[in-house]
């Protein structure tokens, strides 16, 4: 009597490596997505320097705006008085040849006579360096630096996605940031990122993890 499948062989072994890669190819791949996630989420929360909110150029912005307010407040007061003042009109109500009510500053007028946009500080100053600098590599931390600005981000986060396609399971990756100011930034020197953004991408690894998962499973 002839046993079911005699003479047949490999085929079990063949579909559990088959199946092995395609769950190690799985892995891979969400581990990438979860590296290029990370790498996003710290880049897009870096702050860009910018100079309109240094706090000199508040101050000095805020002091110009209360000068030219208070051009206008004088100009608001004149018309009053020349409103009040019987003299200034016509029996028919209009005003006298000669007497006009004075005008209150445009914005042209705010900004070319007040300089109520002004900059004390930072004039030619082209925000991104900080952005621009975040590196990547696997195995040993890359602490270099460049003086490369990159406001939108596109290019740390290119250097990170083509980064990315070489890790693997096992491997350690690292996205650092050499800059000396980096320090101060994580930890709230910036009012744009005052809750850092290494500390909060961590809050949401787990989540990361779980959605990657999700996207790759089998």
């Amino acid at each position: 009597m002839s046993r079911a499948g005699a003479g047949q062989s490999g085929s079990f072994a063949l579909s559990l490596a088959q199946f092995a890669e395609q769950a190690k190819e799985a892995i891979d791949a969400s581990l990438r997505e979860i590296v290029i996630e990370l790498g996003s989420s710290v880049i897009r929360m870096s702050p860009v320097g910018n100079p309109e909110i240094w706090a000199a150029n508040v101050a000095h912005r805020a002091k110009n705006k209360a000068e030219a307010d208070a051009y206008d407040e004088h100009v608001e007061v004149r018309n009053v008085i020349t409103s009040l003042t019987p003299s200034n009109f016509t029996r028919n109500g209009n005003l006298k040849r000669g007497v006009k009510y004075a005008k209150p500053l445009t914005k042209a007028e705010r900004v070319q006579n007040f300089n109520v946009n002004g900059l004390v500080s930072g004039k030619d100053y082209i925000g991104g360096r900080f952005r621009g600098n975040w590196m990547f590599s696997i195995g040993s931390p890359d602490n270099t630096t460049t003086e490369e600005v990159d406001p939108s981000g596109r290019k740390s986060t290119a250097r990170i996605v083509d980064g990315a396609i070489e890790f693997r399971a096992g491997d350690t990756a690292y996205i650092t940031n050499s800059l000396p100011y980096a320090i101060p930034l994580e930890f709230g020197h910036s009012s744009q990122s005052p809750n850092g953004m290494v500390r909060v991408t961590v809050a949401r690894f787990q989540q990361l993890v779980l959605e990657a998962i999700e996207r790759n499973k089998l």
